[in-house]
């Protein structure tokens, strides 16, 4: 029995993935982006894993979610921790996985009302 109704546009819900694309409720985006609950979903200006740098967390230390989930494409791949170091001094935790995860983590975490963010490298 639902007790309420659900908005996903309010939630920024993933209902799709593929490669080099992912679905927030319903909308197809193929490239880089920042997605946080309640907020609009945001181009990241990152075009692909060996180029990201420290400055490209800036954006999510000043959204302050408890956790950032970093997809890093169809495979994860870790960076090396020194491009963290915002992250960590903000204590907001990081966790690397493919963008599929990524997507299912972030859906499970937002259900459960955690301050989470999802960084995606899409189209590399």
């Amino acid at each position: 029995m639902k007790l309420h109704q659900d908005n996903p546009s309010t939630f920024n819900r993933f209902t799709g993935y593929g490669a080099g694309y992912v679905m927030i409720d319903r909308t197809r985006i193929e490239h880089s982006l920042i997605v946080l609950p309640g907020e609009p979903a945001g181009a990241w200006r990152v075009s692909g894993f060996e180029a990201l740098c420290e400055n490209d967390f800036e954006p999510l230390v000043n959204a302050s979610p408890e956790i950032v989930l970093l997809g890093t494409g169809q495979t994860q791949r870790f960076p090396h921790p020194k491009l963290f170091r915002n992250l960590y001094d903000a204590r907001i935790g990081i966790e690397v996985m493919d963008c599929a995860a990524a997507c299912r983590t972030y859906n499970i975490l937002m259900d459960e009302g955690r301050r989470v963010a999802a960084a995606l490298i899409l189209g590399s």
